[in-house]
């Protein structure tokens, strides 16, 4: 008896939970604020809902699945007129015309993905990032724009730039330019391909299956592959991205291409 009360004790909990939750929300309309923002319960358990319903199209750490276009819902936050609200409609009604479709969840399990959703998204720069545009568009353009593009121009071998400031904290795009291998964004992660006459081709994965594998070469090629013909595929975990250390830019010229991007957003 004692054992059966020890194995249900967490869906009892989760419950309980639940049915706290649920006396919060008085109203099946959806409202203009999270009714359950401020509770630590609801992020937690708006979790739990993410893994179980969503996390097949958007990941876990719900930083999408490019292979099927869905998107980053980290960064969801940082477009133009995005708020709870919105986010809530999302859930609920889906996106006509993509492979978003509208779910059936009672109006606290939509909130408590809300929740979860505000939890982990990304936070940006708000102030003003004290550094010279002018220039910092000149040094862009000479160390940056071959794989990084900004509102279309430039390279694709890396991560888009338009609106980073938006997504990112002043301090972790410094990390990101003085030690890029720390952490690599899953759709830039860098790879080896060898092929039967020994040559060497490296690139970012864009898609990989058992058989499979698409990649953009150093050159910015988009190139597939069957793995039957290679010799052998190498994840590598150094960045493709050089480490800019205070030699090759220093903190103010860093600050300088900041506020470029800053500017162009």
């Amino acid at each position: 008896m004692l054992k059966r009360l020890q194995i249900s004790f967490p869906n009892l909990l989760q419950a309980f939970l639940l049915s706290c939750a649920l006396l919060m929300v008085s109203s099946s309309i959806a409202q203009e604020v999270n009714p359950l923002e401020g509770d630590p319960r609801a992020p937690r358990i708006g979790g739990s809902l993410f893994r179980a319903q969503c996390a097949t199209c958007h990941g876990a750490d719900a930083r999408g699945i490019e292979s099927i276009d869905a998107p980053d819902l980290t960064l969801m936050y940082t477009r133009e007129g995005v708020n709870d609200q919105t986010v809530f409609q999302v859930i609920r009604e889906g996106i006509p015309g993509s492979i978003m479709p509208p779910h059936a969840f009672q109006d606290v399990e939509v909130w408590m993905l809300v929740s979860y959703l505000r939890s982990v998204a990304v936070a940006g720069t708000s102030t003003a990032i004290d550094g010279d545009s002018r220039r910092g568009l000149s040094l862009f353009n000479d160390n940056c724009a071959h794989c990084h593009r900004v509102n279309g121009r430039g390279g694709s071998l890396g991560p888009d730039l338009s609106a980073i400031t938006a997504r990112r904290s002043q301090d972790a795009l410094v990390n990101s330019i003085r030690a890029p291998s720390a952490n690599i964004a899953r759709r830039y992660k860098p790879v080896t391909l060898v092929t039967t006459n020994n040559q060497l081709i490296q690139g970012t994965i864009k898609s990989e299956d058992a058989f499979s594998i698409q990649i953009m070469d150093s050159n910015q090629s988009l190139r597939g592959f069957k793995k039957i013909t290679l010799q052998d595929v190498i994840h590598e975990e150094t960045s493709l991205m050089p480490n800019f250390t205070e030699s090759d830019l220093s903190n103010n010229e860093i600050n300088d291409i900041l506020s470029f991007l800053q500017s162009a957003q």
